[in-house]
């Protein structure tokens, strides 16, 4: 009898699981096909005739963001695709659903990472200031936009280190080596490296959907010396079954070190992947291992 019960109890739960995940596909399939135009989470929750609050607890923890940023994202994507394919800004603004240029330009920062005129057309507009130097990790590659680092790599070819950075922005004003202007940045990356500071921190300008956006914060709050699985930072942004996404926003991470995506493994302690190879992974977790003991 207890047996039947609890074969009951698990189906009637399995039942409520699919209901809830079929509920934000529903949400979801209202936001696509609004087509950029901005929904309130209580007319999205009033057409599914469900709570505001339930729907957003659900939605958050089925997607790792809220429907809100959720329908930012989307909004995001379609500016950017269609900046990328050749649209004025004008175009593009009211393309993807935003009421005015002044609000692109307002929120450029946490939707592009640049402001659109940067962004347009693999980077146009950005004036790159770069440095390439010995570290402990073999060749250095640090770039920044007058905003902050763009980007960061590690290699033991520097022509190749240099042609990545050009691949990554194909279209920028400007890609220029400066090691008067990059100076500082080198400097606090060297610091990290030779173990003078626990955390590289410095001005950042880099592209992120909000969900990278969610676990890159999750990446740099983890104390120097510690690591988290990619299980445990899909579990603290809702997401329990979310760990290749997290994987996925590791691996994309222009500007690794700065956002320590070496601070994550595999739920069996593995290291897993590093973009600069595992070796550098693995000497950056022992130095950071030795120097909080």
């Amino acid at each position: 009898m207890d047996i039947e019960r609890a074969k009951k109890a698990v189906k009637a739960k399995t039942n409520a699981g699919e209901r809830q995940i079929a509920l934000v596909r529903e949400a979801c399939a209202m936001i696509d096909e609004s087509e950029g135009e901005r929904m309130t989470l209580a007319e999205i929750a009033g057409a599914l005739d469900v709570s505001p609050w339930h729907l957003q607890r659900l939605f958050k923890r089925t997607m790792g963001v809220s429907p809100r940023d959720y329908n930012d994202a989307r909004r995001s994507a379609a500016f950017r695709e269609q900046l990328k394919q050749g649209e004025s800004i004008a175009q593009a603004t009211y393309g993807a659903g935003y009421g005015s240029s002044s609000r692109v330009y307002e929120r450029a920062e946490r939707l592009l990472g640049m402001t659109p005129a940067s962004y347009a057309k693999g980077g146009k507009g950005a004036e790159i200031a770069y440095d390439v130097v010995a570290s402990p990790l073999g060749r250095l590659l640090v770039a920044a936009t007058a905003k902050g680092l763009c980007f960061l790599s590690l290699g033991n070819d520097e022509e190749a280190l240099i042609a990545e950075l050009e691949q990554e922005f194909p279209k920028a004003e400007s890609i220029t080596r400066d090691r008067h202007s990059i100076a500082q940045s080198v400097a606090v990356v060297i610091d990290f490296l030779e173990g003078k500071t626990p955390n590289a921190e410095l001005p950042l300008d880099v592209q992120a959907t909000a969900f990278q956006r969610r676990v890159w914060q999750e990446l740099i709050a983890i104390p120097c010396g510690e690591t988290r699985s990619y299980s445990e930072i899909a579990e603290s942004l809702g997401v329990p079954k979310g760990q290749r996404a997290v994987g996925r926003a590791c691996a994309t991470n222009p500007v690794s070190l700065v956002i320590p995506c070496h601070r994550a493994l595999r739920e069996n302690g593995e290291l897993g992947g590093y973009r600069w190879g595992l070796d550098r992974k693995a000497v950056l977790l022992t130095k950071e291992a030795e120097r909080a003991e």
